[in-house]
């Protein structure tokens, strides 16, 4: 049994995500990385990434010979138009509630670390209508996923999207293994309200395998 138990003891983090909660999961031995919309996160190691999905999508990526990998989570489709810089640096955090972006920086990051396209296995997650009344920005997510997988030769090995429920998701990319909780409709509202927040923020501002349920 593992002697982690708090956060010192954690396993260092890839420099690029030390911004990243992570915590110890005793139920799951292992350390686990929950990660919001925007974020993104890659581990070379045995770690869990999580997070809810809404109307969000996540993709699940990892190379099946090297066994590393990650997750990302965004709220919007797409946008091609340039970001806004700071000291000459693109604002990743920005870009990334943009799925065009969130794949790409997440593929990048594995590729950065020896993985290889033809190695790469996609899974994913999300893309749910929680709520009649919004606009259907699920679907839209759905599109773009499928649509962004094809342009890039990308096979998707497993999914779990659409529908009217919210997901909790667990990804393990050492192994692969990707868990899906559909999540009762009393907790609709509260991702909702969460997800409409978000959007307004984004338009408020100027910016350029099998799955287990559990």
């Amino acid at each position: 049994m593992s002697t982690i138990r708090n956060k010192q003891n954690l396993p260092k983090a890839l420099p690029k995500f030390t911004n990243i909660s992570r915590y110890w999961d005793a139920g799951w031995d292992a350390v686990v990385a929950k990660i919001l919309p925007g974020e993104f996160y890659v581990t070379l190691g045995n770690e869990g990434v999580s997070t809810v999905l809404g109307s969000c999508i996540s993709a699940c990526v990892r190379d099946i010979s090297l066994n590393i990998g990650g997750m990302n989570h965004f709220m919007l489709p797409s946008n091609r138009e340039p970001m806004p810089e700071a000291n000459g640096k693109v604002d990743i955090s920005a870009a990334n509630r943009y799925g065009n972006f969130a794949m790409e920086s997440l593929i990048n990051e594995i590729l950065n670390h020896g993985g290889k396209r033809r190695n790469l296995e996609v899974k994913v997650v999300g893309g749910g209508r929680i709520l009649e009344k919004m606009t259907n920005i699920g679907q839209m997510n759905i599109n773009f996923i499928y649509t962004y997988l094809k342009n890039e030769e990308l096979k998707v090995a497993s999914e779990d999207v659409g529908d009217i429920f919210p997901r909790k998701v667990l990804y393990f990319p050492a192994t692969g293994r990707l868990l899906v909780k559909r999540l009762r409709s009393l907790h609709s509202n509260t991702i909702a309200d969460r997800e409409n927040s978000y959007i307004k923020k984004i338009e408020n501002e100027k910016v350029g395998g099998d799955i287990e349920l559990f």
